[in-house]
């Protein structure tokens, strides 16, 4: 996977941003699903201009724009999940690495990242997705609370206590998982396979889970359909459940899912975005760099690498 991590780095700008292809928009949460791709790959220097672009583009209160084009804010709203995510890519790098002085430079970032998503939590426990407080999305809140856990963690290496945030997941997994009016109801994939990899929904409850959406959502030998209804697989759903199989100890479902998205790959190494397979077509014409780092994370994986199953598996939810 040389050639993909190596693919990531060469659509990196000279900032250290990582938009989704070359002249493309940046995001933060495929920013550092993009990171950890490279880190996972052997990249660390990649990866680290990676964490120092997001180091110098924190404003004041904590938060990130929700998109940026040619190292300029482009959609200047906060998306809570973008901002919360900082939380995973800094644990996963630190965990790979072992560097406590970078922990040290990047532990204010996450506290202020954490912060001013949880500003937005409400009494509910849900998280509004932007500045609509009507707008909360499963997927989104699924995987701040996947932040909040390693936010935790990260806060207990320092020698810290965060008890607002236990109790900020607390009360988001209990609106997650009790309260689902509280949520739009959307035809995504990510909606499905979230809330698990997001640990929210573990042990019998996420097999269960599984089982019930396996067949609206997995074309056999193909993929994972975006959204139920289309027939179109795309690479970074393939590639996010089959890491939370692997991290389940679902290996064998993992890897032939994983293979699946070898339909996708391009001889240098890339990816396409998705596949068609009504129209046989590769669509939409982009070849993203977080489908490249979502293949690469869920092949750390099913390789067994100890950062990756750590902050992608159930255990870590013994910090809520």
């Amino acid at each position: 996977m040389k050639a993909t991590a190596a693919g990531i780095a060469a659509v990196q700008r000279p900032d250290g941003g990582i938009p989704w292809e070359t002249g493309g928009h940046l995001d933060p949460w495929n920013h550092l699903e993009a990171a950890m791709g490279l880190d996972v790959a052997g990249l660390k220097a990649e990866a680290e201009a990676a964490y120092d672009w997001l180091h110098r583009n924190q404003r004041p209160d904590g938060s990130w724009a929700a998109r940026y084009r040619d190292g300029k804010i482009d959609l200047s709203t906060m998306d809570t999940n973008f901002t919360a995510y900082v939380a995973v890519g800094t644990r996963h790098h630190f965990l790979l690495t072992g560097d406590r002085a970078w922990l040290d430079r990047m532990w204010p970032v996450v506290d202020r990242a954490v912060d001013a998503v949880l500003r937005r939590q409400q009494p509910s426990g849900a998280i509004s997705w932007r500045d609509d407080p009507e707008v909360r999305l499963v997927a989104g809140c699924g995987s701040i609370h996947h932040a909040l856990t390693q936010a935790l963690a990260l806060a207990s290496t320092m020698g810290l206590d965060r008890p607002q945030w236990r109790d900020a997941a607390r009360r988001l997994r209990a609106a997650l998982v009790g309260e689902p009016r509280l949520f739009a109801a959307k035809p995504h994939a990510m909606d499905w396979y979230y809330p698990i990899l997001g640990s929210v929904v573990t042990g019998a409850d996420a097999t269960a889970r599984l089982a019930a959406g396996w067949d609206r959502f997995v074309e056999p030998g193909l993929g994972v359909r975006c959204v139920h209804h289309e027939p179109w697989v795309t690479g970074g759903e393939t590639a996010e459940l089959a890491l939370t199989l692997a991290t389940r100890g679902e290996r064998a479902r993992a890897g032939e899912l994983l293979a699946c998205v070898a339909r996708l790959r391009l001889d240098d190494g890339s990816y396409w975005t998705g596949y068609q397979y009504a129209d046989d077509e590769f669509w939409p014409d982009e070849r993203t760099t977080w489908t490249s780092g979502a293949v690469l994370l869920a092949t750390a994986a099913l390789d067994g690498d100890p950062a990756t199953c750590e902050v992608f598996g159930e255990q870590r939810n013994r910090q809520v």
